[in-house]
């Protein structure tokens, strides 16, 4: 977020089950959720900033970044354990950004506030502790955004404001690093020197897709980090307005960036036959009330979405992209629309999400992805051949309903089986039964609130 535009304490300390546990959601499952309301904050009430994600001889981690430093969870048994935490270089209530990333076994932390300096932490002692290895302020000062591409060893920090003899000086839109040695960044390149920012970038196979505010998407050839080559603006689009941050899927077919304006919907970007980026959809939550989407992850199939006053978002974006699951971490009504979720991440090995939320902490979900590789046209219950005791998905079409009633009856009219889901549009459930047909009564609420009951066929084989 831009905001020119518009201690030690390792207590783990959960936020109160009618905060975390009463929000609006669907097909998303809360895990987790850590709250320190010990953290420094003004009127506000702003404690947290960005996260990410880190994996490690097997065991899964979080990290978050707050008003006072940043914090360093393992991830065991579904819950947050806090292992370390390293106090920020420039603390004080209005820290509003806090970014990490990682890169080999370190992590490298900014804030855009302050006298603040790019710490190296290194993570290889972790489960139990981490140990901060550096502090430079030469070429980095206050930093708003970093990326690292980790196949070419390069960091890019975006919106560089360096600190000269404890003063900010003029903003610098964007440096690459070279990380060959990690804990000694190598300045290649800054620039471009046409534009005033580079807010967020994205990078992979050596293009650089850079998201420069009011100045639209970028594109680069970075293949020489010193002397990169210019491939494409893409400045002339539906519902612009400051260009935010974007993500690529794995496959490199579809790009989704945000526009963090009021009102303004998510864009999903294809390649056209010359290798050009265009706009294919538009697409959002609740846009039309000015909400504002912030920061995106992409696997190939989903879009994962920390959508600031709407909380986590998740798209199916296979074909034209479709909400198809949401947990709202600010259950709070306000005229701002940027407090709420900031940063996601997506991209552990286990498949589940992390969400940090301004005003509501580290947040942990389960999003079952392979339920919805299927996607269902009304009432879907697959397999329709079925083992004893085997599981059967009962899923409905995204929109019909949140809540079903399943009950499984034998061809004499005997129930079998009964089990009802709230706040998804499936349910998984197994039944012992000797072989045969049996049906399956899904019942659901439309949109127009009456109960709607079909009937599916299932055969059991023993």
């Amino acid at each position: 977020m831009n905001w020119k535009i518009v201690k030690t304490f390792l207590g783990i300390i959960l936020v109160s089950a009618n905060v975390a546990l009463s929000q609006v959601s669907q097909n998303v499952t809360l895990l987790d959720n850590w709250f320190q309301d010990t953290l420094i904050s003004n009127t506000t009430k702003v404690r947290f900033s960005g996260c990410w994600g880190y994996e490690q001889h097997g065991l899964e981690y979080g990290i978050i970044g707050s008003t006072e430093g940043t914090h360093f969870f393992q991830i065991t048994d579904n819950q947050f354990v806090q292992r370390d935490f390293v106090v920020g270089n420039f603390v004080s209530s209005a820290v509003y950004h806090r970014e990490i990333k990682t890169y080999q076994n370190y992590a490298y932390l900014t804030s855009d506030e302050g006298t603040s300096k790019l710490q190296i932490v290194d993570l290889s002692f972790l489960p139990d502790s981490v140990h901060l290895v550096a502090e430079i302020e030469e070429n980095f000062g206050r930093v708003h955004n970093l990326f690292i591409d980790e196949q070419n060893a390069l960091l890019y920090a975006c919106m560089v404001t360096p600190i000269v003899g404890g003063n900010p000086t003029n903003q610098i839109p964007m440096r690459v690093f070279s990380l060959a040695d990690p804990t000694n960044p190598t300045l290649l390149y800054e620039g471009p020197n046409d534009i005033p920012q580079v807010h967020d970038c994205f990078v992979k196979d050596n293009i650089a897709y850079l998201n420069c505010g009011f100045d639209g998407l970028r594109v680069y050839n970075f293949t020489n980090p010193n002397a990169p080559l210019f491939i494409q603006t893409v400045s002339n689009y539906l519902d612009q307005g400051y260009n935010h941050q974007g993500w690529l899927t794995p496959d490199g077919t579809k790009y989704v960036f945000s526009d963090e304006s009021p009102g303004l919907r998510l864009k999903l970007a294809k390649f056209s036959a010359a290798n050009q980026l265009q706009v294919a959809n538009y697409f959002g939550t609740n846009h039309e009330n000015l909400s504002v989407p912030h920061n995106i992850m992409l696997d190939n199939d989903y879009a994962f979405v920390a959508y600031y006053n709407e909380g986590l978002r998740i798209y199916d974006i296979r074909t034209a992209p479709k909400e198809i699951a949401h947990y709202d971490t600010y259950p709070d009504e306000t005229q701002f629309k940027m407090n709420g979720a900031w940063g996601v991440y997506s991209m552990l090995p286990s498949q589940r999400i992390l969400v940090s939320d301004r005003h509501y902490g580290f947040f942990l979900f389960d999003f079952d992805r392979e339920i919805f590789k299927v996607k269902p046209e009304g009432v879907l219950v697959y397999p329709t051949f079925v083992s004893s005791g085997e599981s059967l998905t009962i899923q409905l079409e995204n929109g019909l309903s949140q809540d079903l009633k399943v009950k499984i009856y034998g061809c004499n009219g005997k129930e079998i089986s009964s089990q009802e889901a709230s706040n998804q549009t499936y349910l998984t459930t197994s039944f012992e039964a000797e072989g045969g047909v049996y049906f399956v009564k899904v019942s659901y609420i439309d949109y127009l609130g009456d109960e709607i009951t079909e009937t599916r066929k299932i055969l059991v084989i023993n």
